[in-house]
């Protein structure tokens, strides 16, 4: 398991940026739901900053309950979090990386102290007019980006169990809208929500037929088919 580190934030430091600010996202690919950002300022001042986030990892390698765990300790420890989101429209109209992009947005704008310097795994903000450190699995190697993905996950996790009431019978709460073998067979039997990706390859190619209805997979008109009472 990759262990992040302060090294690219101390070295940001040593340039003159108090404040730096990792960001990421979760939901990027799921079919249904919400692209979720989030943004993280650290205390780069205080020496036991590591030790006090022993356990903050890649949000993927963690279990759900260490991530609960993790995010009290992130609030209680970072100086600022911002928290931003698109919706499933939004990702069908603009496309799924400028969504992203204006999730990323929404949480630097929501974020106190402003940084003045961002650490971003893989997607660069052209349009923030601030320094940026883009790379690769960020996540896995600043601390302030892996922080920002456990409040993205976490975040976003809640927000699918809340549609999942809202949309029963598709296991949201469970899958968090990816396109495993539950999904799969929900759309088939009930199709789609409102929450659907319906720009994506996976909905917007195959035709999911609702068993005994002459219904295909909803794809492109101004809404999708009723779910079966």
């Amino acid at each position: 398991m990759d262990i992040p580190t302060l090294e690219v934030e101390l070295a940001l430091r040593v340039q003159g940026h108090r404040f730096v600010a990792g960001l990421d996202e979760a939901g990027r690919g799921a079919w249904a739901g919400p692209v979720v950002a989030a943004a993280v300022v650290l205390p780069l001042d205080r020496s036991d900053l590591e030790q006090a986030l022993d356990g903050v990892r890649d949000s993927k390698q963690l279990s759900p309950l260490a991530r609960d765990q993790l995010l009290e300790v992130i609030y209680q420890t970072a100086l600022g979090v911002g928290v931003g989101v698109s919706a499933p429209a939004v990702i069908d109209r603009e496309g799924v990386v400028p969504a992203t992009r204006r999730a990323m947005r929404q949480a630097l704008v929501r974020l106190l102290p402003q940084p003045e310097c961002l650490i971003i795994d893989h997607v660069q903000l052209k349009s923030v007019l601030l320094p940026q450190v883009v790379f690769p699995k960020a996540d896995a190697r600043s601390l302030s980006v892996a922080a920002a993905s456990i409040v993205a996950k976490v975040a976003r996790d809640h927000l699918m169990s809340v549609l999942d009431e809202r949309y029963p019978g598709y296991g949201f709460a469970r899958h968090k809208g990816y396109g495993t073998s539950v999904h799969r067979a929900a759309l088939v039997e009930l199709g789609p929500t409102p929450i659907h990706r319906m720009s994506f390859a996976p909905l917007r190619a195959q035709l999911w037929m609702c068993p005994g209805r002459h219904t295909t997979l909803y794809s492109g008109s101004n809404s999708p088919p009723r779910k079966r009472s």
